[in-house]
This record gives structure tokens, sequence and C-alpha cells, in this order.
């Protein structure tokens, strides 16, 4: 049996070595925008999907214009390729959808870029290698020190992320666990983090963990006070601040997105989901009463983020049609408007009540569930990933197997 785990590891950086990890971070997102532009333009009027073709074209370019060492320049080749991959997808469903662009402090590492150990890390910089202390809770039973102390989670690779003036790493372990008793066709078993995005919720998933997007709506109401403001003024200056409120709006929102994304990789990991599932967003406004276009906007770059970040631990982020999900039952399936009533649910024939975002989320999960019904694969099981056992097809609940019946 296969275990994902993702430990996320402050770091405590020797004195000097902040500007070579800065340095280092910049150069990978020059290699993976400068991909980004070549692929999604392609060189000859397609988009390039194929991680190969890129490196042919643009490996020597970009080890002759960074300090990287060949690895790291190939992990931001790639990360731009599956990001054009994702953005492609998109348009072919008839998606409205933008050139990637890389703008968070983050750098991706295997084992030849880094070398992990159990107290400390190795990175590859600009200037040579850094190591790096870790700083781990006491208790060896609190993650991260959990994963980091057992012998039997093994590093496979990791993200270097600055964020509030801090180095982490957000390391994904595998430990891998003999099971003879496991007939092979319980191994291919699914399990599916279902999630709903809001207004006053920026997500819900179906293990009952919660998102909120007060601090989202906060700085969105802030933002559009002060280009109000300017707009209001009418002077030359006045509009050349208005680009620059933009910018500091979308740098902000992009560093909480990241940090909602990680945590949803987290979520789907700790629970060995193997799909996070998402409404469509195609038409999102118009499926979400109060949406602005900065909730459009988020809900989609949510999506994006969690897509590419997903594909590093062998998750799939997918979407699925959202009709109905907020007015289903999830206990019985009875499906009525009267069901819902602003965050409120309580099924109007058996009388289940929760959080209407909580109910929409495993709705979800089951939407997908029910869609795997006719796929090709062999009819491998599905389930939904709650806080506490899962949900099946049928919309039975299933206990946790340490759970007596």
């Amino acid at each position: 049996m296969e275990y994902r785990r993702t430990a996320v590891i402050k770091l405590d950086t020797p004195e000097g070595a902040d500007d070579s990890l800065r340095e280092t971070v910049e150069q990978f997102k020059h290699c993976a925008n400068t991909a980004s532009e070549w692929c999604w333009h392609g060189d000859d009027g397609y988009h390039v999907i194929s991680k190969a073709k890129a490196e042919r074209a643009l490996y020597d370019q970009l080890r002759d214009e960074t300090d990287l060492t060949a690895n790291l320049v190939q992990k931001g080749i790639r990360r731009a390729v599956e990001a054009v991959k994702s953005g492609v997808e998109r348009l072919k469903r008839g998606e409205n959808t933008s050139q990637p662009h890389f703008s968070a402090d983050s750098a991706v590492y295997d084992k030849r870029s880094a070398t992990f150990h159990r107290d400390h890390v190795s990175l590859s910089t600009v200037d040579g290698r850094v190591e790096c202390d870790y700083i781990l809770p006491d208790d060896s039973e609190t993650p991260p020190t959990k994963y980091v102390s057992d012998e039997g989670f093994e590093f496979r690779m990791a993200h270097l992320q600055y964020r509030d003036g801090d180095w982490y790493l957000h390391a994904s372990m595998e430990k891998v666990e003999a099971d003879e008793e496991t007939p092979e066709s319980e191994s291919k078993h699914r399990t599916v983090l279902g999630v709903d995005l809001g207004v006053n919720n920026l997500a819900v998933a179906s293990t009952g963990r919660f998102w909120s997007a007060d601090e989202f709506n906060h700085w969105r109401r802030e933002y559009e006070k002060r280009r109000g403001s300017l707009q209001q003024c009418g002077s030359r200056h006045a509009h050349e601040n208005i680009e620059s409120v933009g910018q500091k709006e979308y740098g902000r929102f992009e560093i909480h997105l990241h940090t909602v994304a990680n945590e949803l990789i987290v979520e789907a990991v700790e629970n060995d989901c193997s799909h996070i599932v998402f409404e469509d967003l195609t038409h999102i406004r118009e499926n979400i009463p109060g949406a602005t276009w900065q909730h459009v906007w988020a809900f989609r770059r949510l999506y994006d983020y969690v897509e590419y970040k997903a594909e590093e631990h062998g998750i799939e982020a997918v979407q699925v049609d959202p009709r109905n999900t907020s007015k289903r039952c999830s206990t019985c399936g009875f499906t009525h408007d009267n069901n819902r009533v602003g965050e409120v649910f309580e099924c109007q024939k058996c009388g289940y009540k929760n959080h209407a975002d909580y109910n929409a989320s495993k709705n979800i999960g089951l939407q997908y569930l029910r869609r795997r019904q006719n796929a090709d694969d062999g009819g491998a099981p599905v389930d939904v990933r709650l806080n506490r056992g899962t949900l099946n097809v049928s919309g039975e609940y299933v206990p946790p197997a340490s759970t007596e019946a």
C-alpha cells in the first residue's frame, strides 16, 4: 500500500543564504515564464505541450541566460509545459483562458537538485549548495515531524517557497508498505476530494475543511475603495496610481490563493485522494449569486494552481457539471429549491441539515463518481472522502475501517 504525504517544513537558512535563494527563485521563474511564452505561441502556430520539444528548443538558451543547474532549468521548462497543457484542455472545453504566468516565489526541487536529510536539506542555488536546517515541532506525532522522522517515508521532491519573510519546503513524501491481503483490484481504488467554491467561503472540501473568504473580500473592498477615490481625483498621477493599485491587488491575492491551493493539496494527500474535483468554471459567475469579477478570477486562478501543483503528487484536478449541486441532498438525493436557504441546507424530504457549502462539496464529489460509472477503465471503485469515512456512488456512508458498524 502506498501512502503520500506533504510535509510543510520551515527552514532555518544560514546567514547570507537569503540572497542566493531569492536569485535562484527569480531565475527559475524566468525559465518558467520564458517557456510559457514559447509554448503558448508555438513555433508553427500551435501550442506546444511536449516537454521534450520544449526542452530541445529552450534548454541551451536558458542555460546561457541563467546560473541554474541543468536540473532546475529542466524543472522550470516542465512546469510551464504542464501549465500550458492545462490551458489547452480548457480551450478545448470552450473556456476562456490565457497564457500562464508564474509570479509566486517558488521553485521545484527533486533528488538531483536537492539532497534531503532527516534534519536538514542541501539545495542547489545560483551560488552553489546551501544547507538549511529544518524547524520542526517538538512533538514527534505532529506533522511535519511525524513524517520527516519516520524512516519509512522517503522524500520524492519538494517546492521551495518564500512567504512572509521565511522559506518553506513543501516536501512530497512517500511510504510503501506491503499488504499481501489487499487484492490487486483494490489497489486501483480511487478516492476524490470534492471542493465547493463560493463568495463567503472561498473553498469548502468534502472532508469538512473550510477556507474563509473574509480576508479576500476585505481586501477586495479596500482596493475597490482606493480605485474609486483615484478615479474621482481624475489627475494623471491618479490614473497612473490606479494601475499600481491593481498590481498590488493581484499580488496580494495570488499569495493568498497559492496558500489555499497548497493547503488543498495537503488535504488531498493526507486523505489519500487520487482526484480533487471542482465544479465546472465556465459559467461560474452565473451559478454563484453575488460573485464579482474578482471572485471569478480567483476561482479560476485557484483551480490553475491546484491543477499544476497536484500533478507533482500524482493527483488529478478535474471539473464536473455543477447543476443542482447546491440544491441536492447529499444523503438521500432529493433535489428542491427550498432545500437551501442562504448558508443553511435542510433537506425537505429526509431532514438532513448541514452547512450548504459542505453539502455542495459532497455533491460535487458524487457528481464525479456518477461520471466514472460509465468509464472504460475497468470499473475501479471511487468514493468521496469525508471528514470521517467516505460516500459511495449511491450516497451510502462508509465509516473508517477502525470504526465498528
